[in-house]
């Protein structure tokens, strides 16, 4: 019995009509209602319009995102106080007014602030060489004095404390309405 070959793989009819650039911003490529389902974790910029383009009416988004001054007991440590514009960024309720604002119906938003311990001043290091944009340019040489006192004050009072914060938000696309 000889075997069929298998045809190639084509995407769906809307994924093939994909734009670059729509009214002078950049897009996703995919097709207008291309999907039911749009998720993402930790994206760095949110398009909400784009996303309310490629969902289907009745499609869902399902995001894990940071929230507001995550970590940033370690940031201002090393940085020092930062100012409340970039200490309120990544808002939950902002991304609410956002999504809303893009034609998509918020049907749960979830905040929460989780506990995170650095036992010594390695796993800070590893932290902030893994997670880049929290001291941008960060290198052990820079920042060897604060390093060095850190390790000691972990040492002598127990783990750095800091907060993660992180929010879940689910968004659906409106049924496309029938005119009556």
């Amino acid at each position: 019995m000889a075997a069929e070959p298998r045809p190639r793989h084509r995407p769906p009819a809307p994924a093939r009509r994909c734009r670059r650039r729509r009214r002078g911003r950049a897009t996703v490529p995919f097709g207008d209602n291309a999907f039911d389902l749009v998720v993402s974790r930790h994206p760095v910029t949110t398009w909400w319009a784009e996303i309310a383009r490629v969902l289907t009416p009745g499609g869902t988004y399902f995001s894990q995102q940071v929230g507001t001054a995550s970590v940033f007991e370690l940031v201002e440590y090393f940085l020092g106080p930062q100012p409340l514009e970039v200490r309120g960024a990544r808002d939950p309720e902002k991304a609410r007014v956002e999504a809303e604002a893009a034609g998509l119906e918020v049907v749960d938003l979830r905040m929460e602030t989780l506990r995170t311990e650095f036992f010594d001043i390695g796993a800070v290091v590893y932290f902030l060489r893994k997670v880049i944009w929290m001291v941008p340019g960060f290198t052990v040489e820079e920042y060897r004095p604060k390093l060095a006192a850190l390790h000691h004050r972990i040492e002598t009072e127990g783990p750095l404390v800091a907060h993660t914060t992180r929010f879940l938000i689910e968004a659906r696309k409106t049924e496309a309405r029938t005119p009556e």
